[in-house]
């Protein structure tokens, strides 16, 4: 098979469940991995909160489950690795699908995450971001953009958040002090490690789609998968309460 060139297809889209938000991601990767779709940037930020727990996150060490129940906060498992998350309004959502065999770069773990974030973190524009421990941004000194893969045979999954006007305090009711934790957040807090990045949530899309060339649109999408995986994974208790 030729490599495709890096033409990068945009997709700003976001579903009504986050069920759906998380089985398109899977579906999207699924979908290039086979040969339909090629390497894209996708955008998406959901409304209400919604708790995230990693592939190999530990549902009781991580999740506040009685205080989410009583705010009908829904749980979820992604199928990307790193730590529990709490999504809403205020934090916006990319993805990226990224072909490993025309980007040297991102051939093994490590370097993709630091090839990637570092183009992330560029093209965001301002002084004071750093890549710090395996997965994250900072600006001075405080989180604003946890990121997690999958990766498949060609193709890799690499998605994040970027907080821009998120309601940072409300994290502690749903989520845990976490057990695993990298060294520069200190054992802080919830709301002293974290911070919104300041920059303004059209500005941020503007400046990811111009540093990945992302300005095409996707001749057709997997619905039917993200809709298949939604039934088949996402939804079930056993996949949610796995670990």
């Amino acid at each position: 098979m030729e490599p495709l060139k890096k033409k990068m297809l945009f997709i700003h889209k976001t579903f009504e469940t986050p069920h759906e938000n998380l089985a398109f991601d899977e579906a999207l990767l699924l979908s290039a991995e086979s040969g339909h779709l090629g390497e894209c940037l996708r955008i998406w930020e959901i409304e209400n909160h919604a708790v995230v727990l990693g592939s190999g996150g530990i549902f009781l060490d991580d999740v506040n489950e009685d205080a989410c129940n009583k705010n009908n906060v829904p749980i979820l498992r992604r199928s990307s690795g790193g730590g529990t998350v709490l999504l809403g309004k205020g934090c916006l959502l990319f993805s990226l699908i990224l072909r490993t065999d025309i980007r040297p770069g991102l051939a093994t773990i490590k370097n993709s995450y630091v090839n990637i974030m570092e183009q992330i973190a560029n093209s965001l524009g301002i002084s004071g971001i750093t890549h710090d421990g395996t997965s994250d941004l900072a600006w001075e000194n405080k989180k604003f953009s946890g990121n997690a893969q999958q990766r498949k045979s060609v193709f890799i999954l690499h998605h994040g958040s970027i907080l821009y006007d998120f309601d940072i305090g409300s994290i502690t009711e749903y989520l845990k002090h976490p057990v695993r934790q990298p060294e520069y957040r200190l054992n802080r807090m919830h709301q002293d490690f974290l911070t919104n990045l300041p920059i303004p949530r059209e500005e941020i899309i503007s400046r990811l789609q111009t540093s990945w060339k992302a300005f095409d649109t996707p001749p057709s999408m997997p619905f039917e998968t993200m809709k298949k995986l939604v039934e088949e994974k996402y939804e079930l208790h056993s996949w949610i309460h796995r670990r």
